[in-house]
């Protein structure tokens, strides 16, 4: 249920002369994911005129939409008309025009007008990777390579790498630009010499789309799109990234214990190298001078978070470990892109949380999701599950198209070979057949869900496995049907991804509204993620429709608690990128009737023993590794403290939230902890968050 923006999925493609256009020529892009086209851009050029079709059709889903772009001379839209659907379905009815002086726009998640002498660059909300050229065309007309943009902020474009594509006659020089301060994530674009649109890739997203004519170059560009992101991470570690030969004491904190529940009185936590080595009841002596000493300030010490259904890309890391996150399981993700990744990580070479990955095996269908493995026999798909199990994988994650009739044989190889299963429940099956075929744990609660909603031929491997949540409304829970299941679910010990927060964006997001939930980051957040988040996701005809997804979720808050109080396992996770949705995900516990303590037991310790490593993480105790978050407040008394971390450390190499939010161009939400003694490598963001680091012995306060 991955809610990405398919951008990063496109790229321009040969120049053709269109028909019945005299002097217009057609521009055609492949999209590429996971080696096969998905998609394509065809953009026909007459004049001061584009004309674009964008469709893409991956997993089910995907955008479709179409274009009008007017250009003044120097390129830049004065009109721009997108109309279609979006990602999941969802209505598209954008226009922005510029007119004697006068810019307008409306779009899904706003309108507005500004006085303007000469056009502005409208960034838009429901764009196509043709969108990437235009802006960076235009940041490259200023000496800065900087431009603002409407309705807010300001983009800018830097040239990173110049490289020739393709081979013999076919060899296109084109530069790779880097476009940042639209999305969260910077994207890359390629030009050619005549500055026309090559191809646009998201670095670690897993997709490229390249100009047509070129898709056998696609994996040479995945491996220069891994090197440019490999560069940025690694630059970023080594600015970010704070670890200390020294001990390290955390004084005058509150420590929660996800055992017994409690908060303990002010202590000082001990940390060396990458193990917690003391705890003591705080005092007032002075600390010793060979330690890095932080100020708590009385606030709370818990355990790192952990997302249990994440899917990787390399940029997401840092947004991780800055909302306390220092644990993840990748339920799916380009093999290579995977096993490139994880070893980085544990050299500590880029910023990222402890990852476990799951195997993703789908099977063959005009729906298939484009990750992992889509194999055509089942014993292709045995093979596959050895692959995994051969590189290290804890898990096999089986998708939507699987024949229900490999499920079973699939686990039972999984099994033998030391590995659990889990997954979506694959069309025309139910989720009491995949616990009778041995599932360790079932992805999403919505696949839970609706087994006790759908008829058996209703297809869940198109949107109507969001959709039909609007049915669940009416959901009898202790119905025969229901209670069938989750005693299946308790004799057989099979847990529960929920992804509870990821099913809140997509049902109740509402056009030009903060989806509820986002209120406490989404101002902070670059202009064009902001927008996008304002949106529906989901058609709504009437108000009928709306109050049926209102009832759907509250349903499945329902579902949560009624799980819990029946001793199945929750397991915490999002399905989405910003480590945000991570801290709503654990809030929504609360929301559904846990108390804050049962919350943050099953985002730290429970998902701990879900993994199988309480022996080293899941608390915090002396000889465990140091994987921990402080932030200020009670988190036992109210869930919202956090929101705003103040310092997190990830087997005892220390992250400052604030440090890494200014250095991605977002506004910090706490200001860090004092620190005495010489951080190496840290940037002054004494404006970021009203406080800066210490240096040497002198002592900053909040």
């Amino acid at each position: 249920m991955k809610n990405h923006h398919i951008f990063p999925f496109l790229l321009p493609a040969m120049v053709i002369t269109a028909p019945g256009a005299l002097g217009a020529e057609t521009e055609r892009l492949s999209i590429i994911s996971n080696g096969e086209k998905v998609g394509y851009i065809a953009a026909t050029v007459a004049g001061n005129r584009t004309d674009v079709d964008f469709r893409v059709d991956n997993n089910g889903r995907g955008p479709k939409h179409r274009e009008v772009i007017l250009t003044d001379a120097k390129g830049v839209p004065v009109s721009w008309t997108i109309a279609g659907t979006s990602l999941m379905g969802g209505v598209v009815n954008e226009s922005y025009t510029w007119k004697d002086g006068r810019a307008e726009w409306t779009s899904q998640a706003d309108n507005g007008a500004v006085e303007a002498a000469t056009p502005p660059l409208y960034a838009v909300n429901d764009d196509s990777p043709w969108a990437a050229g235009i802006y960076t065309r235009a940041a490259l007309a200023r000496p800065d390579g900087r431009i603002g943009v409407l309705p807010g902020g300001s983009l800018s474009v830097t040239a990173v790498r110049k490289v020739a594509v393709g081979k013999g006659r076919m060899a296109t020089p084109v530069t790779v630009y880097r476009l940042t301060g639209i999305q969260l994530n910077p994207g890359y674009v390629m030009l050619d010499r005549k500055r026309r649109l090559f191809a646009t890739f998201g670095g670690s997203e897993g997709g490229i789309a390249i100009r047509e004519g070129f898709e056998s170059e696609v994996p040479a560009i995945a491996k220069l799109a891994t090197e440019i992101e490999v560069d940025r991470a690694q630059a970023l570690q080594r600015t970010l990234a704070h670890s200390f030969d020294d001990p390290i004491r955390i004084r005058n904190v509150h420590i929660f214990d996800p055992v017994s529940g409690t908060r303990s009185g002010l202590s000082d936590v001990v940390v060396m190298r990458d193990t917690i080595v003391q705890i003591k009841a705080a005092t007032n002596i002075t600390s010793p001078s060979d330690e890095v000493v932080i100020e708590g300030d009385g606030g709370t010490v818990y355990p790192g978070l952990h997302d249990m259904h994440s899917h990787a890309t390399l940029a997401s890391g840092l947004f991780y470990l800055a909302a306390g996150v220092t644990a993840t399981r990748d339920m799916g993700n380009d093999n290579r892109f995977m096993l490139d990744l994880i070893p980085r990580v544990e050299r500590g070479e880029v910023a990222w949380p402890r990852i476990v990955p799951a195997g993703f095996i789908e099977g063959r269908s005009p729906y298939s999701a484009r990750y992992g493995f889509i194999p055509d026999t089942l014993d292709a798909a045995l093979r596959d599950v050895s692959w995994y199990a051969n590189r290290g994988y804890a898990e096999i994650k089986l998708y939507n198209s699987v024949n229900p009739d490999w499920v079973a044989p699939i686990t039972a190889e999984a099994h033998r070979l030391g590995l659990r299963t889990t997954g979506h429940v694959p069309a025309f099956s139910s989720p009491d057949r995949v616990i009778a075929d041995g599932y360790d744990a079932i992805a999403h609660i919505n696949q839970l869900m609706l087994g006790w909603i759908l008829s058996p031929n209703e297809d869940t491997r198109t949107p109507l496995r969001l959709t039909a949540m609007a049915r669940a409304g009416a959901l009898d829970l202790s119905s025969d049907r229901v209670q069938r299941t989750v005693k299946a679910m308790q004799a057989r010990n099979v847990s529960l991804d929920t992804t509870a927060s990821i099913l809140e964006q997509l049902m109740l997001s509402r056009a030009g509204q903060v989806p509820p939930g986002q209120d406490f980051f989404l101002s902070h957040m670059p202009v064009g993620f902001q927008r996008y988040r304002k949106r529906s996701f989901v058609t709504l005809r009437d108000a009928g429709e709306d109050h049926a997804y209102q009832a759907g979720f509250a349903k499945v808050l329902e579902v949560m608690k009624m799980l819990h109080d029946k001793g199945v396992r929750l397991l915490p996770g999002t399905d989405d990128l910003t480590g945000f949705s991570m801290l709503r995900e654990v809030e929504l516990y609360v929301k559904a009737g846990l108390t804050p303590t049962e919350a943050l037991r099953t985002a730290t310790l429970g998902s701990e023993e879900y993994l199988g490593r309480t022996d080293r993480l899941g608390t915090i105790a002396r000889g465990k590794l140091a994987d921990l978050v402080l932030v200020a407040g009670d988190p036992t008394a109210d869930i919202s403290a956090i929101e705003k971390p103040r310092l997190v450390m990830k087997g005892g190499t220390v992250y400052l939230p604030a440090e890494i939010y200014t250095a991605l161009g977002i506004q910090p939400f706490a200001a860090p902890p004092a620190i005495q003694k010489p951080l190496p490598h840290s940037s002054d963001i004494s404006g970021a968050g009203g406080a800066a680091f210490g240096y040497g012995d002198h002592d900053h306060g909040d």
